[in-house]
Order: structure tokens, then C-alpha cells, then sequence
């Protein structure tokens, strides 16, 4: 509650949690504004934005609506952010957890596989991944948090092994609790808090990986995103730049509102572990 309250109270703080709040309203709103199929046309060819109150925005080339696609594109990028951060957050911390609280040839094991997955960049790994597995939503949040889940790892190593030698987790030891239940139960609560700080940082990354792939043609061909709309709108870049523009600025401002919420969520997590 105090985090929140800290977060309310820091200008970045407030606007990333208004950005952001902006985003999922628009993701919920999409079914109910926007009942129809998204990609079914819906009017003329490149109507420009302004010109036609039934198209604020205007539509694409094929007649599809620009701001439905909009807001079905906010619920998509949702989706997959929380969806692939999830993923990162359960594997990775279940995987430091388990290197920290064993130790030995457990964790030095675990650790290279974390090495060995932190050499390939993000993007790349998540593209070879599509790339071989076919383009669905699924495959997609699957192929982000394959790249994403070494830094909550790594930060849950670091949180169990400060906290495997404190005294509550010897006398669960001495009362004869399972190695595995005092990981599970004493242990890994107390070291989630400064993983879950980078889940905002994994939803920023998890939607510029997934608008790229969809700009590269391999994201799910059955929904709207933003990397579709903005990659349908460079046929016509000199003509409708808008097509490109609109979808650009939701990427903007979703990425912009993530990064703040999670530069204040750290600085607010931080000062409340540093306190007495």
C-alpha cells in the first residue's frame, strides 16, 4: 500500500500508472465499442482520419476501421505482455529459487543453462522460435518469455541466497520440514517482491518483441496488432501515413508508460527494503 501510495505521489510514477490504465481501459472497451471483427472491412479504402464521423481515424486499404483496429490491437499487446511477463516471472523465479536454496552442482547446472540462454538476444531467439513453431498468440508469449526469464532467475538466486541462512528458514530445517516444501513456502515469498519489480520492464519488452514480429509477418495472422497495422500502413507510406502513425503512437505510449511505472516501482521498492 505504501509502494502505492509513492507511486500516486511521483509525477512519472502517476503518468506511467494513468498511461497504462488508459491502455487496459481501451483493451476492455475494444468487444464493447467495437463488437465486430476488427479485421472485416467496414467502409471505403483510405479514408483520411477526421473526414468521416463513423471513422474518426480513418481506415487502411482494404476499408478496415484504423481505430478499431486501435483498440483490439491495445487488447492484443495487453494480453501478450501480462501473459509472457507471467511466464518469465513463474519460470524464472522457480528456477533461481531452486539454484539458490540447492547450491553445489544444482545451481553451478542451472546457472550455465541461464548463461547459455542470456548469450542470444531476445528478439533473435524469439524469432528463430516462431520461425519453427508457426505464428500463433500462444507461440508467440512462449517465444518472448523464452528470452525473458534469465533476469528474474537471476535476481531470485541472488534474493534465496541471502535469505536461505536467516533463522526462520534453520528452525524449519530443524522441525523437520522437506527441503523442497522450505523452498516452496519459507523462501520463495520472501524473495519475490524484487522479482515481480521487473515485470513492467518484461510487458515494455514483450510488446516491442511482439510488434516486431508481427511487422516481420509472424505474429498471429487471426488478430489485430500494432505491428500489423503499422506494417499494412508502409505500403502506403506516402500517401496514408496515418496508417503507420496512429498504431506507432498506442506503441509509443504503452512503452512510455511502462518504463515509468517501473523506474518508480523499483526506486519505491528499493527504499522500502533499505528501511530498518
Amino acid at each position: 500500500m505504501n509502494v502505492f501510495k509513492r507511486l500516486l505521489r511521483s509525477p512519472a510514477g502517476a503518468a506511467g500508472l494513468a498511461l497504462l490504465a488508459l491502455l487496459a481501459l481501451a483493451a476492455l472497451c475494444a468487444p464493447l465499442l467495437f463488437p465486430g471483427d476488427p479485421l472485416a472491412i467496414a467502409g471505403p479504402p483510405l479514408t483520411p482520419p477526421f473526414t468521416d464521423p463513423a471513422f474518426p481515424l480513418g481506415t487502411d486499404r482494404l476499408g478496415r476501421n484504423v481505430l478499431a483496429g486501435l483498440f483490439h490491437g491495445a487488447q492484443a499487446s495487453l494480453a501478450v505482455g501480462l501473459a509472457a511477463a507471467a511466464v518469465s516471472i513463474v519460470a524464472g523465479a522457480l528456477v533461481g529459487t531452486v539454484a539458490g536454496f540447492a547450491g553445489g552442482l544444482v545451481d553451478e547446472a542451472l546457472m550455465r543453462v541461464v548463461d547459455a540462454f542470456q548469450t542470444v538476444p531476445g528478439f533473435l531467439l524469439a524469432l528463430a522460435f516462431v520461425s519453427v513453431a508457426g505464428a500463433s498468440l500462444a507461440v508467440v508469449i512462449l517465444a518472448i518469455a523464452l528470452g525473458a526469464w534469465t533476469g528474474p532467475a537471476r535476481l531470485a538466486r541472488a534474493e534465496v541466497l541471502s535469505i536461505r541462512e536467516r533463522d526462520y528458514v534453520a528452525a524449519a530445517r530443524i522441525i523437520g520440514m522437506h527441503p523442497a516444501e522450505i523452498a516452496l513456502r519459507e523462501v520463495l515469498p520472501n524473495a519475490l517482491p524484487p522479482v515481480l519489480a521487473l515485470a513492467a520492464v518484461i510487458v515494455g519488452n514483450a510488446v516491442l518483441i511482439e510488434s516486431a514480429l508481427s511487422f516481420l509477418g509472424l505474429g498471429d495472422p487471426n488478430i489485430v496488432t500494432w505491428g500489423s497495422m503499422i506494417s499494412e500502413g508502409r505500403n502506403v507510406l506516402r500517401s496514408a501515413p496515418f496508417l503507420s502513425i496512429v498504431p506507432g503512437i498506442g506503441l509509443v505510449v504503452t512503452v512510455l508508460g511502462v518504463y515509468l511505472l517501473a523506474e518508480e516501482l523499483a526506486d519505491a521498492l528499493a527504499t522500502r527494503k533499505a528501511r530498518p
